[in-house]
């Protein structure tokens, strides 16, 4: 055997070993020859037992030769057709055929090796090299539709497959390999660049996204449901046909070929060593794949771009970009719970094909599975854009399955990426838009919470651990990341909680206060820094003052911070006094810290009603007669019985803030490579010379940094193109 695959050596193949016969028939498939796409030669290639143990450097060879030979042969689009037509046999036979079974194995190992170099090594824009054609002098099968592409056709089997045919014993390896080439397929998107442009060729990944509406559903459907079923690899292997010493056809195995990265997880991944299913690839990869779908964008020409001409090389400016409609993601966002029948209450009937899915499993799956910052992206996806299921999460009574996992996180915040922490963030200030959330968390008493370390947190009710939580983001944030949007997100949140506060802990309103005064302390020292680089003669600057470009900019953003936490205090003061004296005791033992802002013309009027709670409760404290000091008891107790009779005499009524959230206008400029970030660091590789999604040149994890002020260039652990529109709903 020399470097390269030798080659074939036409002889009796039953005269050879299996080793040679595939040497021989794989160094077919590389040569210059062309064998016609009707050629028996392609029957034993895929039948044939392809136990080939080669090593990296020979596949690579392999990959090379192949490329150089395939303008000819046009042999990676034959064995895409024969994939797809073997793909067809398994959907169209009542149970999946042995024999074909193994075709599409062998099929899809083979083209998924190849596929991956070609991709990652493509020197064009539009993927020429691929040669996705037959040759001109190749008559045409007659199942090949009018107009077909060889692209939709290998995708629209492999998606029939996925769709229509269930996950057992016999078809688990093939779905997960499925799932496998469509990753490899779709990869292409690694070598354009964060803004999709209408020059992007992405050749099967559009050809997935004009397959009909039905089986569209199909495939979210059946993803989703992977991901909630969490079928395991089969652990018996004698009862998976494939594996089975009776039948002597085998498959191809790529053992420690670096030049493939990953084609075929062998057996053995799939089981530990206790003979148990570790883990579920299945439905991993089924996430994989569906988020990559779902916030898949396809830039359009529009007028704009043919008037400009088609030799233009400025990048078209986002406000002319047109994007066309993504069914994946609409299929998505329509999904419907499988209990219930929108038609029994709006009495009409949805246009085309719904995905139906068992939203209490789903919720389940999600509070199991929140430690993975793939299922908090699916969770953002499913709340942010299913009006359906945010309601169903909404009047769920358990809410601390999807909360607790998610403040963990926060809680964890120093170990977890930023766009992890955004993602948890933008999800709680979606919930938090709805009322009857907020009222709710504060009803749902937790009995411990044993991750969280600074003190030992008894019977707190779910929403006074989110106040405590998200103060502590706060706190982090402002001593390490300095991030602006993260803080806006975050007393955002706790504005809209603050007028729905119920009992809240006496943890937690110390902890409110002890923001404002956080907060306040940051304004000082910005507005003393600001004055004295006003009265700086000329202009002139110390080293030592290390004064920020913008210090004016920074203290009008720590004005409106401060601003909403003495509005999170109105509402708090104004709504739910009564049910609060814990808030009322928290404010009277720091009430030195609002001193200083009294007359402070951006501060005073917020501040009014706080110094009107002030009176009223010294006031009643003055009238006691004590004999000896006050303890805590004593003043707290003092606090509940005059709660009963406040009534908020004095009191201005000041509009409620209400924050929500929205999607910037170019989410997928965001989306797109957080993806595959995710992607790449958990089951897939590539050839990080050929990325140009994303900078490679940091860690893809633990970064332990925000995006920059302009919010332009995307590194890993940075939000970039997705920015928290917050809006004061009047």
């Amino acid at each position: 055997m020399g470097g390269v695959p030798s080659t074939p050596r036409w002889g009796s193949a039953a005269e050879m070993r299996p080793a040679e016969t595939a040497e021989y028939l794989i160094g077919a498939l590389v040569g210059e020859k062309s064998y016609p796409l009707a050629s028996d030669y392609w029957q034993k290639l895929l039948e044939s037992p392809l136990h080939l143990r080669w090593p990296s450097h020979r596949v690579l060879q392999a990959s090379q030769l192949f490329a150089q030979n395939n303008c000819k042969t046009r042999h990676l689009a034959k064995i895409l057709v024969h994939l797809a037509w073997c793909l067809q046999e398994c959907v169209s036979a009542s149970g999946v055929p042995s024999a074909a079974l193994v075709r599409a194995l062998n099929a899809l190992y083979i083209s998924s090796v190849f596929l991956k170099y070609f991709i990652e090594n493509a020197k064009s824009d539009h993927f020429e090299e691929l040669h996705l054609s037959l040759d001109e002098n190749e008559a045409k099968p007659t199942s090949f539709s009018k107009d077909q592409t060889i692209e939709q056709l290998v995708m629209h089997s492999v998606l029939s497959f996925l769709g229509k045919v269930d996950v057992s014993t016999n078809t688990y390896l093939l779905h997960h390999e499925l799932l496998n080439f469509m990753l490899i397929a779709m990869s292409t998107q690694l070598l354009s660049g964060p803004s999709p442009g209408p020059d992007d060729s992405h050749p099967f990944i559009d050809a997935m996204m004009v397959q009909e509406s039905s089986l569209v559903s199909l495939v979210v459907s059946k993803l989703l449901l992977n991901y909630i079923r969490r079928p395991n690899f089969p652990i018996d292997s004698s009862s998976y046909s494939i594996f089975s010493e009776v039948n002597q056809t085998g498959v191809l195995q790529r053992v420690g070929s670096a030049a493939a990265n990953f084609v075929l997880l062998p057996f053995n991944l799939f089981v530990g060593s206790s003979g148990e299913a570790t883990r579920s690839p299945l439905a991993e990869n089924s996430l994989n794949v569906l988020l990559i779908l779902i916030h898949y964008r396809k830039c359009i020409e529009t007028d704009y771009v043919k008037d400009r001409g088609d030799h233009s090389s400025e990048p078209l400016p986002k406000e002319d970009a047109c994007f066309s409609e993504n069914p994946y993601c609409k299929a998505l966002e329509n999904a419907q719970d499988i209990e219930f029948d929108r038609l029994d209450v709006e009495g009409n009937v949805q246009n085309g094909p719904l995905v139906r899915l068992p939203f209490a499993s789903l919720f389940d799956t999600l509070g199991l599975y929140l430690a993975d910052e793939r299922s908090i992206l699916l969770l953002y996806s499913m709340v942010q854009g299913n009006s359906a299921f945010l309601e169903y999460v909404l009047v769920r009574t358990d809410l601390d399955t999807l909360l607790m996992p998610m403040l963990e996180t926060l809680y964890n915040a120093s170990r977890r990426t930023s766009n992890q922490i955004y993602m948890v963030l933008i999800i709680l200030l979606i919930l938090s838009q709805d009322s009857s959330f907020n009222a709710s968390i504060h009803k749902l008493m937790l009995p411990n919470v044993p991750w969280y370390q600074e003190r030992l947190l008894h019977q707190t009710s779910l929403g006074s651990l989110m106040v405590i939580i998200l103060i502590r983001t706060v706190k982090y944030n402002l001593s390490k990341l300095r991030d602006v949007y993260l803080h806006t997100n975050c007393l955002a949140t706790l504005a809209n909680m603050a007028p729905h506060v119920h009992r809240l802990s006496a943890y937690a309103s110390q902890r409110l206060v002890s923001l404002f005064d956080m907060l306040a302390r940051k304004y000082n020292k910005l507005a003393e820094m600001s004055n004295n680089k006003m009265h700086m003669p000329n202009g002139e600057s110390r080293e030592e003052d290390n004064l920020p470009e913008d210090t004016t900019a920074e203290l009008h953003i720590y004005t409106d911070f401060l601003r909403i936490v003495l509005e999170i205090l109105n509402a708090i003061l104004t709504y739910t006094l009564p049910r609060n004296p814990e808030v009322v005791y928290a404010i009277m033992h720091r009430q030195e810290v609002f001193q200083p802002f009294r007359n402070h013309p951006r501060f005073n009027e917020l501040l009014e009603n706080i110094f009107t709670v002030l009176d009223f409760f010294n006031s009643r404290m003055d009238a006691q007669k004590m004999d000896g000091e006050w303890s805590v008891e004593k003043v707290l107790q003092v606090i509940v019985i005059n709660c009963r009779s406040w009534r908020g005499e004095g009191m201005k009524m000041f509009t409620q803030l209400r924050f929500t959230y929205e999607q910037e206008s170019h989410p997928e400029e965001f989306f797109i490579p957080y993806v595959w970030q995710l992607v790449l660091s958990c089951s897939f590789s590539f050839n990080p010379n050929s990325i140009n999604l994303f900078p490679v040149d940091l860690p893809l994890e633990k970064q332990d940094s925000f995006v920059g002020e302009d919010g332009q260039k995307l590194q890993s652990g940075g939000l970039n193109g997705l920015e928290q529109q917050v809006d004061v709903l009047v």
